[in-house]
């Protein structure tokens, strides 16, 4: 007999997991309600996304509740492969469960330029192992070049050693950075380009083929496989910054963030939102700065966008 979700509670270990699968998907909206139901059902938070091309996936839940969830999941074609990423989790990382239906899994607005099989993305990066990331750079030494395939904002806090990070706000940027002629030097370069899990590298890959970067790759399984093999001892500098409550990860004792309290300069990895609710930018502070949740300020973006703003309910303090 199947037990229930309620006997998993009593010394439950969490963790979260993270994941990807590129797979046609005929139907999203059925999808989306299977995973709805299959994530409610064994009490799981988080954020899964679901689109014509597959399908991604944040959650956090009791370990046993995770692995009946990965269980089912993968017995959808083309998602029996998934390569599921595990780390510590508290139990309270996620506030809730959204499940959304999306055009592109992620959005960098270019829907009609990838295609996927039950064997992932047609057309993308060589994948490399962490292994064969070190060896092609002692290789090839400075004809490889790193690529940050992440928001901006998110490199302040760590990335490979001489990486180049795109002036892009948000994944809709990063075709006009592609097209604006500033990386075309590249384009005779061994490009490696990374991100969190590695679900974005997948999309940025073709797209970077198809404007004329001849040799591209990607790394398996993204920063996080990487920083799991070689901690602060590789090519990987500081902490890796994470959308959910932990805020960040260290891969070791010896890992340091290179993000700085805007504020003072004091070594941080601590994001914090602005105090308009409206507004999306994340700014370093460290604790001693400010000991609340969010700015009490606003930051230069939307205080110069627009003079009325909306004051966050919390308790802030600067």
């Amino acid at each position: 007999m199947m037990s229930s979700p309620r006997n998993l509670v009593v010394m439950a270990t969490h963790r979260i997991i993270l994941f990807y699968g590129f797979t046609p998907i005929a139907d999203p909206f059925a999808v989306k309600l299977w995973q709805r139901e299959l994530a409610q059902r064994w009490n799981l938070t988080g954020r899964i996304i679901v689109a014509p091309t597959g399908i991604n996936a944040t959650l956090g839940g009791t370990v046993e509740a995770l692995k009946r969830y990965v269980k089912s999941t993968k017995e959808y074609p083309g998602l029996g492969k998934i390569d599921v990423k595990w780390s510590a989790g508290t139990g309270d990382d996620f506030p809730r469960l959204s499940v959304k239906q999306r055009p592109e899994l992620v959005a960098f607005g270019a829907p009609d330029e990838v295609s996927v099989t039950t064997d992932g993305v047609v057309g993308g990066g060589k994948h490399l192992a962490p292994q064969e990331v070190n060896d092609l750079v002692a290789t090839r030494g400075e004809d490889v070049v790193f690529f940050d395939g992440r928001n901006a904002f998110e490199a302040q806090t760590g990335r490979f050693r001489g990486a180049i990070v795109p002036d892009a706000a948000t994944t809709h940027d990063f075709i006009t950075e592609l097209e604006s002629g500033k990386y075309d030097d590249l384009k005779g370069k061994a490009v490696v380009t990374y991100c969190t899990g590695g679900v974005r590298c997948e999309i940025l890959s073709v797209l970077m083929k198809n404007r004329g970067f001849g040799e591209v790759y990607q790394i398996d399984g993204g920063i996080v496989r990487y920083g799991e093999a070689f901690g602060s001892t590789g090519l990987w500098e500081g902490s890796l910054y994470v959308f959910d409550g932990r805020g960040s990860l260290e891969f070791d004792a010896g890992s340091t963030s290179l993000g700085a309290c805007e504020l003072c300069a004091a070594t941080t990895d601590r994001f914090l939102n602005c105090a308009d609710a409206a507004c999306t930018t994340q700014r370093l502070a460290c604790e001693d700065c400010v000991p609340g949740q969010a700015f009490s300020d606003r930051c230069p973006a939307c205080s110069t966008a627009r003079e009325a703003w909306l004051p966050r309910t919390e308790k802030t303090s600067v």
